[in-house]
């Protein structure tokens, strides 16, 4: 009798471990999922996106006059859907070993930057139901649920191989973002000692001044602010030709990350014998 229950526990243990597995690869699909777990990518996405459409349709009156109840029972619905999607992924966190303990693993878990997301994405709704009045805290509100877009991260692997390769570009960015945070400084600097007695109004400080650095560092231009002194002028142009370059080194940057990740995947792929295209590796 002994072994017999021995033996249904270990199936049960079984089963509840294949049926974590199986929700956590539903739930953080890789491209290899099958057919039901891609059903489930679709519906989530969906849901997203009509979250966040949901969302900002609530900003406009006559939206809100239009189909008021309508957004009201979608978010509804999708504020249960998420609050079941979060804590489901807090039950099968522990199939990554990253998070492999039961206790301690959920709880890392839960402080990651995808797991706040997941948090955020259903705390407004349960706030703004606790009776808060205040116009500038229910805005605050919407405003967080917007964040309900980054969610598709976890349904993306595009998105995610995005994140990756930020991550591995890390050093190189924050090199390339310091050396733009400096020249703004100091073209800010140069523009104002060059043309604060000419117009003191447009270039009262050198923060007011800094205003006119990223736009042009960027080449946008808005015209509200730009140089009538020859010093200015000359200013000016120096500072536009380094912007060209400067300002597109953390856009090459990711560039690079994303040829590098493609080689490597490409490299670790299955081929077939035949026809060599790259098969899908077993999940």
């Amino acid at each position: 009798m002994h072994r017999v229950q021995t033996s249904g526990s270990g199936t049960i243990g079984q089963s509840v471990g294949s049926l974590r597995r199986t929700i956590h690869r539903a739930l953080n699909p890789d491209g290899a999922e099958s057919g039901p777990e891609r059903h489930v990518t679709r519906a989530m996405v969906l849901l997203i996106i009509l979250s966040t459409v949901s969302a900002i349709c609530e900003t406009s009156e006559a939206c809100r006059q239009w189909a008021g109840r309508a957004l009201v029972d979608l978010e509804l619905v999708t504020t249960w859907v998420f609050t079941l999607e979060y804590l489901v992924r807090l039950w099968s966190c522990t199939v990554d070993p990253r998070y492999s303990r039961p206790v301690t693993g959920r709880l890392r878990y839960a402080l990651t930057p995808l797991a706040l997301v997941d948090l955020m994405a259903v705390l407004p709704y349960y706030l703004s139901a606790g009776g808060i009045t205040s116009l500038v805290v229910l805005r605050c509100l919407r405003l967080i649920r917007l964040m309900r877009v980054l969610k598709l991260v976890h349904y993306t692997p595009t998105l995610r191989l995005f994140a990756h390769v930020i991550r591995n570009k890390g050093s190189e960015i924050g090199v390339a973002l310091l050396l733009n945070l400096l020249l703004v400084v100091v073209a800010s600097s140069l523009i104002y000692v060059a043309e604060n007695g000419q117009q003191p109004a447009v270039f009262s400080s050198i923060p007011a001044s800094m205003w006119w650095a990223v736009i042009t560092l960027t080449t946008v231009g808005y015209g509200d602010a730009y140089p009538v002194t020859v010093l200015g002028k000359l200013l000016t142009a120096c500072v536009a030709v380094l912007g060209v370059g400067l300002f597109a080194l953390p856009a090459g940057l990711l560039a690079s990350g994303f040829v590098e990740q493609a080689l490597q995947r490409q490299i670790g792929a299955i081929h077939c014998p035949h026809c060599g295209n790259p098969l899908e590796k077993a999940a």
